[in-house]
């Protein structure tokens, strides 16, 4: 009877343990703006990973747990951003922090992440500056210097040479500048920079210089908000010149904010364009964006979803118990992952998945001709 009554016991608490595991959510910590300039980009990098975590919940989560994502508004801000982390990683317990928007969003979350271990996954930017920080920084995307390589042997090979940048005056737009100046000088050529001040209005000056260069090409590495001014000027001044920017820009929200203006104007994605529908993860994500009932798939919730998936494979991989150790293990096992068209690679010594890129053109209808 007493060894019945224990075995009974033990059996008891081991459901309760079984019961409370399953219960235990697997939280994801964001930090992104939701409010202020860039809140576009913001909120589809939240609910392209909303959508497929509501996929796998509906599924019955991973080992029977849920995934809550937690993001935090930073209204755009280098500081508030690196606050939020702390407070993902210190309050939220999350076992690993993911999509930040931007290299100035992810610097200051770097030491905490380095601090105590946390995978830090799929920030939205390609520049070196973030992907060499530490080894719990794993990026998804391609760099920036994959992406200038392809849109100047794009333009190289039509015979247009004469390139103007348009950059951000600080650290990463500056470093995106000397990325086209190095590619161009093992060519001969040069290219002209034009500084804009982020988070401030494009000015009159700014859009004479732009012309003064007498640019073939245009190579825009500003945000939407930036870049739709710099169009919208320049067809004012009746100056429609061919321009290509990178995926940092938001290429579906340049789209929308710029309207016509941004017809003609070509776009360096780092995932296949959202109207491809023949790739196998274009079509489960645009599936899962609807059933979440969030708005329509574009290039940065389709990103988005795409890194979503990767984490949660690596989840899956790191075990049963889930822990920012198991979530790393995880990620470094990621070897050649198809997630269905586009594959993700990591390693032990690989923290740069991927190095896809493809261009496409905006058309009048504000959709992606490819």
């Amino acid at each position: 009877m007493a060894l019945t009554h224990r075995l009974g016991a033990a059996l008891a608490a081991l459901s309760l343990a079984f019961t409370a595991q399953a219960a235990e959510k697997i939280v994801i910590g964001q930090s992104a703006p939701l409010t202020g300039s860039n809140a576009e980009l913001g909120k589809d990098i939240r609910d392209g990973a909303l959508a497929y975590f509501r996929k796998v919940n509906g599924a019955g989560g991973i080992h029977g747990r849920m995934i809550e994502l937690v993001t935090i508004d930073d209204h755009n801000d280098r500081k508030t951003a690196g606050a939020n982390a702390v407070k993902l990683v210190n309050q939220e317990n999350a076992v690993a922090l993911f999509g930040f928007p931007s290299t100035t969003l992810s610097l200051d979350a770097m030491p905490i992440v380095k601090e105590k271990h946390v995978p830090f996954f799929a920030p939205f930017t390609g520049a070196d500056a973030i992907y060499h920080q530490n080894p719990y920084v794993f990026a998804m995307r391609a760099s920036y210097a994959d992406e200038l390589t392809k849109v100047l042997e794009h333009w190289g090979d039509l015979g247009l040479t004469r390139v103007t940048v348009i950059h951000y005056d600080d650290q990463i737009g500056n470093a995106n500048y000397a990325t086209v100046e190095r590619i161009m000088k093992a060519a001969g050529k040069k290219p002209v920079g034009v500084k804009l001040l982020r988070n401030k209005d494009v000015t009159p000056a700014q859009i004479q210089e732009i012309i003064k260069s007498d640019p073939e090409i245009i190579v825009g590495t500003t945000s939407y908000a930036s870049t739709a001014e710099v169009l919208k000027m320049l067809h004012a001044a009746n100056r429609p010149y061919n321009m290509t920017t990178l995926s940092f820009v938001g290429p579906s929200q340049l789209a929308k904010v710029a309207g016509i203006d941004a017809a003609g104007v070509s776009v360096s994605g780092v995932v296949p364009p959202p109207t491809k529908l023949t790739v196998g993860v274009v079509k489960e994500c645009a599936a899962a964006l609807r059933a979440a009932s969030l708005p329509p798939l574009n290039y940065t919730n389709l990103e988005s979803c795409i890194a979503a998936k990767v984490l949660v494979e690596a989840i899956r991989r790191g075990g049963r118990e889930v822990t920012r150790e198991s979530v790393y293990r995880g990620l470094q096992a990621l070897n050649g992952y198809d997630v269905g068209g586009y594959t993700v690679t990591f390693g032990p010594d690989i923290r740069h998945g991927s190095h896809y890129v493809e261009l496409a053109v905006i058309g009048k209808d504000g959709k992606f001709k490819f």
